[in-house]
C-alpha cells in the first residue's frame, strides 16, 4: 500500500526541514521531496518515532514483578501515548530465575510481534555495587562469574540487548565476554574509581546507565565514575531530565561537556502517572507529589515520559527543538547500533508528531 503525507516542519532526526511531503509504501519511506503552496499540512511538526532504552513499566504492569508478554504489551502501548515507538524494557536485579523468565518472554513476545518496538531487553543488575544499589534489593546483588555471565549470554541472544554492570566487581577478562559477545555494556550501580572506570572504558564500553544516578560522584579527589564519564569523550550519558534525579544545573553542565554523547531516558518505574502504589518482594513505590518514593524516603523510581524529557531538554537546556528531538532519536538508536531514530529513504514509517510546545507527542505507524 502506498500513501503520500505531507508536514510543515520534518525533523529527521539530525536536522529540520520545511515543507516536505514523505511517500511510503509497505511501512517504509520511498521518498521524501519539498512540497510548493500547500496550505494545509498533515502534520505541523513530525519526527522520528521517539526511543527509550530504559523503561520499567507500563501503566499497570512492571516487567520485573511481571516478566510476560501482558507487560511488555502494556509497556508499548503506554509508551505510545507520548510518541515512543520504540522500548528497551529493563530488567532490574531479581533472582536468576527471573532474569531468564524475563529472556524467555522478550523472545517469544519479538517473534510472535516482529514489528513490535520492543527492541531486546535491558538488564540492569544483578552484577552491581551494593552501595550504590540504589532502589534495587540488596539480596539478589551477585558477584560475576564467567559460568553464569556465559549462561545469561547464550540464553538471551540477540535479545540481550544491554546489561548494566559495576565494572569494580568484573576482572578485564568478565568484561571482554560480555563485550565480545555483542551485548551492550553499561557502566551503572557502581561505587568505581576514575581509574577503574576509565580502564574499563578502554575496553571498549562507551556507555553508562544514568549519568550522575547510582554511581561514584565526582569529587575534586576523586572523580569517581561520574568524573570519567564526563571527561571520557567517546562515552555516551543518558539522563534522567527531570529536576528531581538530577539537578538543573547539573544537567547543563552535562550538556555543555558531552555535547551529542548525551541522550534522555525515561528510567519510568510506570508511565502516564497511572500507578499509585506498587508492592514487589521487598520493593516498594507509592506516588507522592508527581515522584515515586519508597518507605524508606528514597527516590524509588522516575515518573517522566519521554515526551517530557523531550520538552524539558528544550526548555531547561536552552537548545532548539532539532537537538531536544535527536537526544531521544538518532543518538539512542546510535547507542544501540540500530536502523531507527532518523527520517530517511528505507526506514520505518513509524513516527511522532507533536505540538510547537512540545506539549502533546502522538505516535503514528503506517
Amino acid at each position: 500500500m502506498k500513501q503520500t503525507i505531507t508536514c510543515k516542519n520534518l525533523y529527521t532526526g539530525t536536522q529540520k526541514l520545511v515543507n516536505q511531503s514523505i511517500n511510503i509504501s509497505d511501512g517504509k519511506i520511498e521518498s521524501i521531496g519539498t512540497v510548493e503552496n500547500t496550505p494545509v499540512f498533515d502534520f505541523e511538526n513530525l519526527a522520528p518515532a521517539l526511543i527509550d532504552l530504559h523503561i520499567n513499566g507500563g501503566e499497570e504492569f512492571h516487567f520485573t514483578h511481571q516478566p510476560n508478554a501482558e507487560t511488555l504489551k502494556d509497556i508499548e502501548y503506554s509508551a505510545k501515548k507520548n510518541g515512543v515507538g520504540y522500548v528497551l524494557p529493563t530488567l532490574i536485579t531479581s533472582s536468576f530465575e527471573n532474569i531468564f523468565e524475563g529472556l524467555s518472554a522478550i523472545k517469544i513476545y519479538c517473534s510472535a510481534n516482529p514489528n513490535s518496538g520492543v527492541l531486546g531487553m535491558h538488564l540492569e543488575g544483578p552484577f552491581i555495587s551494593v552501595k550504590k544499589r540504589g532502589a534495587h534489593l540488596e539480596k539478589y546483588i551477585k558477584i560475576p562469574d564467567e559460568k553464569i555471565l556465559r549462561e545469561i549470554i547464550d540464553f538471551g541472544g540477540k535479545y540481550l540487548k544491554m546489561i548494566t554492570v559495576a565494572p569494580e566487581h568484573f576482572t578485564n577478562n568478565q568484561l571482554n565476554l560480555l563485550v565480545e559477545s555483542g551485548v551492550k555494556v553499561s557502566l551503572g550501580h557502581s561505587n568505581a574509581s576514575f581509574e577503574r572506570a576509565q580502564e574499563a572504558f578502554g575496553l571498549g564500553i562507551n556507555l553508562v546507565t544514568h549519568l550522575f544516578n547510582a554511581m561514584s560522584p565526582f569529587n575534586h579527589r576523586e572523580p569517581g565514575l561520574a568524573g570519567a564519564s564526563l571527561a571520557n569523550e567517546n562515552v555516551y550519558t543518558p539522563i534522567i531530565l527531570d529536576d528531581v534525579h538530577v539537578a538543573l544545573e547539573a544537567a547543563k553542565l552535562a550538556f555543555k561537556l558531552k555535547k551529542d554523547k548525551l541522550f534522555l531516558i525515561s528510567d519510568a518505574l510506570f508511565q502516564n502517572h497511572k500507578k499509585q502504589n506498587f508492592n514487589w518482594d521487598e520493593f516498594d513505590a507509592f506516588l507522592q507529589n508527581g515522584n515515586y518514593m519508597n518507605s524508606d524516603g528514597n527516590l524509588a523510581g522516575a515518573t517522566i515520559s519521554m515526551a517530557d524529557a523531550v520538552k524539558n531538554a528544550k526548555n531547561w537546556l536552552e537548545i532548539d527543538t532539532t537537538d531536544a528531538i535527536k537526544m531521544a532519536t538518532h543518538t539512542p538508536a546510535k547507542v544501540i547500533n540500530e536502523a531507527i531514530g532518523n527520517i530517511e529513504i528505507g526506514s520505518k514509517a513509524k513516527f511522532c508528531s507533536f505540538s510547537d510546545s512540545l506539549e502533546v507527542f502522538s505516535f503514528i505507524e503506517y
